[in-house]
């Protein structure tokens, strides 16, 4: 998992291209590494709903959380499910719409300058272990080609609105493995 096409497409890995991207002010500015996580419905993995999420497609009917979230137009670099298999929707030189309203470093809009990584998830269970082998195969490999300098979750990034990957992600691992980058302060290793 390190070899790239053009446009920021990581080879190795399953592509399923979202519409819901956009140009990078800046492509070489791709600095940060932002963790998310997602469930749908909430709380139960597996399924089509996030691929489905991400590409306009997901049916309002088929859950009543859907109904809610069906008309947004929103998007992620990758999406690591359980078993630890990736899937890339936006190629990472263009900018996928995952960080919303946010700010890094007093830099605003995320968006503009980081990748996004979803892990099938919740605030609510621990990672296993086969999805922190790919989140490290995949920062690895953005390292390669980004000069990637920091990594943060969503709930550093959007304090206000947004609390994931939430309290069972291993921010002390990530930080042992990583100790090069810049990690959010309050994460208190």
């Amino acid at each position: 998992m390190s070899d790239w096409a053009p446009g920021g497409w990581l080879g190795g890995v399953r592509h399923i291209h979202s519409p819901n991207f956009g140009e990078r002010p800046d492509s070489g500015d791709v600095s940060l590494i932002v963790v998310h996580n997602i469930s749908l419905p909430p709380d139960h993995f597996g399924g089509p709903w996030v691929e489905q999420f991400f590409t306009n497609q997901l049916d309002p009917q088929a859950h009543p959380y859907f109904a809610e979230i069906a008309p947004l137009q929103v998007s992620a670099h990758f999406f690591v499910r359980r078993d630890g298999s990736v899937i890339q929707f936006v190629g990472c030189d263009q900018r996928a719409w995952h960080a919303g309203r946010s700010s890094w470093s007093g830099r605003e809009n995320c968006n503009d300058f980081s990748v996004g990584i979803e892990l099938e998830g919740s605030d609510f269970q621990a990672y296993p272990a086969e999805q922190y082998v790919a989140l490290s195969a995949l920062i690895e490999a953005l390292r390669q080609r980004y000069p990637i300098a920091a990594i943060a979750g969503h709930c550093h990034v959007a304090p206000a609105r947004k609390t994931d990957p939430g309290p069972f992600f291993d921010w002390p691992e990530l930080a042992r493995c990583y100790p090069d980058l810049c990690l959010p302060a309050e994460i208190g290793f």
